[in-house]
């Protein structure tokens, strides 16, 4: 009897195969992309569908999409969130999202804070933002260095994740093993979400 996530695997597998033995090698396995263990879900951890986004809190077209994501997952009330950190726009972003993944359980609340802003963000505007959240960026980074060693490493993983799937810019999704590319309007997320299912 197949579960999901053997589902799931066997997905991966006809992705890998299709590009051929040599290129299957590079790819990263679902696990290591739908379900580390060490970034925080967003929605129903336990959904029947995952959506893996790979964003940057400085990226205006993450941030666009945000909100009409979050309903969808929250409509939906099945659906896995995995925020895969990939700060590629420069320093305040690498700040942004060590701090966010610093915030333990306030992970959600502290991540919305900085995607409600409007564009590219400097490390003094990461924190000012923070701060008029309610949430203290002084103590988010002490968090950070206590666990320096566990968030760079998930940093890492998410790049060499986004690098192997050839990825160019950010927003970028997987729908359980599905890539879609680009800014996703409300309409497309559900579209995407059913298929996923189907």
């Amino acid at each position: 009897m197949m579960n999901r996530r053997t589902l799931l695997v066997a997905g991966a597998a006809t992705l890998v195969t299709a590009a051929g033995p040599a290129r299957a090698q590079l790819y990263p396995t679902v696990e290591e992309v739908l379900f580390d263990p060490e970034i925080p879900v967003i929605g129903n951890p336990d959904g029947d569908v995952t959506i893996a986004e790979f964003f940057d809190y400085q990226c205006p077209y993450c941030k666009r999409g945000h909100p009409d994501l979050l309903d969808v997952v929250r409509e939906d009330g099945n659906v896995r969130l995995v925020m895969k950190d990939w700060p590629i726009f420069g320093g305040p972003s690498v700040h942004a999202a060590s701090l966010v993944l610093a915030a333990g359980p306030d992970y959600e609340a502290v991540h919305n804070a900085l995607m409600a802003t409007p564009g590219r963000l400097t490390q003094d505007e990461v924190d000012e933002t923070l701060s008029a959240a309610g949430h203290d960026p002084e103590k988010l980074l002490s968090n950070f260095k206590k666990d320096r060693q566990r968030i760079e490493g998930i940093l890492s993983r998410n790049m060499e994740q986004a690098n192997a799937f050839g990825f160019n810019g950010t927003p970028a999704f997987l729908f359980n093993t599905k890539m879609h590319y680009g800014a996703m309007r409300r309409n497309d997320i559900t579209a995407a979400i059913a298929e996923a299912r189907g």
